[in-house]
């Protein structure tokens, strides 16, 4: 009777969903007329520098223990992209939720966007979450499109779990309307705040209206722009042509107020004295443990050439740099058994179920007198057909590709045996490879496969020393 309420109350929603003001129909994509064979000499940087390629690579090489680098929500009244050139130019991978045109949206897509945010009988938190809560993608992106429409076509259950994504670590990019949702409302001159009620507050500031709509715009580059790590915009470091539709803009005078607020990139209009000079694309990471906040007002997501490239796949770098170091779940003491069998409903994290693709750590004091040290890890009768790997460091977090000592994916019972190990702190890991099947249908990214893992897979894990 529950599950039956719910579906009405669902389809209720997708009934009464209305475009909000601030909806504009997405344009045309148009592709930078900037291309690399054709910038002029001042743009004789345009090339990175062996640091930045560096700077590039070190961020990429950061996605052990996620199941995929980038999701985008081209939800329920957004624009349903189908591809983000950034992600190939970068060579990270991307699952999408693409719902129909306004004029064509059905129930269905009101239920599969329930089935992505807020969860279903075989994944109870969503997509983006791990069953710890943990985010199961490195970022999201949120397309263009009609920003108040489409949060009120998410239940609140799905706007909190995109919240907890970037509480928990997960990053997020919003172009235009995404820009809008990630904002706490839009702020007038005559100091009236619309949405702030509905608006998610990623971003702890007010945005703007920039009146600019079905236009064009440069931008300029700060020196300490932290996007110069990654690309260099030439010299002067400037972007030009860029499209813009009804987007926002942020000010420079509100960043003092809101710690860990930066300035991306700011606006070059001299025609338009209301956003000349204010913030383009702007961050903000709420502590060390959450997402990195990245807002856009234009848009580079569709382009496949040049500086605007660039300029999206730095936006994409930054946002996935803020991912947080993975914390170990505790210690495992001697000749105790832990037990790692908590569900998502349990909000118990420390001892919850391991996801796909992720990864669980732990550390073990090993002894000065230790001449071996064995690590235990067993599964649950009926629960137990998964390929779980165990891995060992001396004094970091271990990976797959990066450890000291591995058992082979084998089912979940395995025996980690360190002989002679040194002594203190060691870090043992458990990784989770089995995972779902993934393809592209009508909305975009279909499960197949072993989806009983979206839930967790349980697991006994212990240690002794001899």
């Amino acid at each position: 009777m529950k599950k039956l309420l719910s579906i009405i109350l669902l389809l209720a929603m997708f009934a009464c969903t209305q475009p909000a003001p601030e909806d504009i129909p997405p344009p045309v994509e148009e592709e930078d007329s900037t291309k690399l064979s054709d910038l002029s000499t001042k743009d004789d940087q345009f090339l990175a520098p062996a640091d930045r390629e560096a700077a590039r690579a070190e961020v990429l090489s950061r996605g052990r223990g996620f199941y995929k680098d980038v999701f985008m929500d081209g939800g329920i009244r957004l624009t349903s992209r189908t591809t983000l050139p950034a992600t190939n130019y970068l060579g990270i991978s991307l699952e999408y939720f693409a719902s129909a045109e306004n004029s064509e949206l059905t129930k269905t897509d009101t239920l599969i966007q329930h089935k992505i945010f807020t969860g279903s009988e075989e994944d109870t938190n969503g997509w983006l979450l791990y069953p710890d809560g943990s985010p199961r993608y490195r970022m999201i992106y949120v397309n263009g499109g009609g920003a108040a429409s489409h949060l009120k076509s998410m239940e609140m259950s799905s706007r909190e779990n995109l919240c907890k994504f970037v509480e928990a670590g997960g990053g997020y990019i919003g172009t235009c309307a995404g820009a809008f949702i990630a904002s706490s409302g839009i702020l007038y001159s005559s100091g009236k705040v619309d949405y702030a009620e509905t608006y998610l507050g990623l971003w702890p500031g007010y945005v703007y209206n920039t009146g600019l709509n079905q236009d064009r715009t440069n931008l300029r580059f700060k020196e300490d722009s932290p996007l110069l790590r990654y690309y260099s915009f030439g010299n002067p470091q400037e972007l030009y042509n860029l499209r813009h539709n009804g987007g926002c803009s942020a000010k420079d005078e509100d960043l003092p107020s809101i710690p860990n607020a930066e300035a991306l990139s700011h606006y070059v209009r001299p025609d338009k004295a209301n956003i000349d000079g204010r913030i383009n694309a702007w961050s903000y990471k709420a502590n060390e443990r959450s997402g990195r906040v990245i807002s856009c007002g234009s848009h580079p997501e569709g382009i496949t050439s040049g500086k605007q490239l660039n300029y999206m796949a730095a936006m994409i770098l930054y946002a996935m740099d803020g991912n947080p170091v993975p914390q170990p779940k505790g210690e495992l003491k001697a000749n105790e058994v832990r037990e790692m069998n908590k569900r998502t409903e349990d909000n118990n994290p420390a001892y919850t179920r391991i996801g796909d693709g992720q990864y669980h750590h732990f550390t073990i004091e090993v002894p000065s007198d230790c001449n071996r040290a064995t690590v235990t890890l067993e599964g649950y009768a009926g629960e137990d057909n998964f390929e779980l790997v165990l891995c060992g460091k001396s004094g970091e977090l271990a990976y797959i590709d990066n450890t000291d000592h591995k058992t082979d994916a084998t089912g979940c019972n395995a025996q980690l045996v360190i002989n002679e190990p040194t002594s203190g702190k060691w870090y043992v890991s458990v990784f989770c490879e089995t995972t779902v099947e993934s393809a592209i249908g009508q909305y975009g990214t279909e499960y197949t496969g072993r989806t009983d893992v979206l839930n967790g897979v349980p697991y006994k894990i212990a240690v002794k020393f001899e």
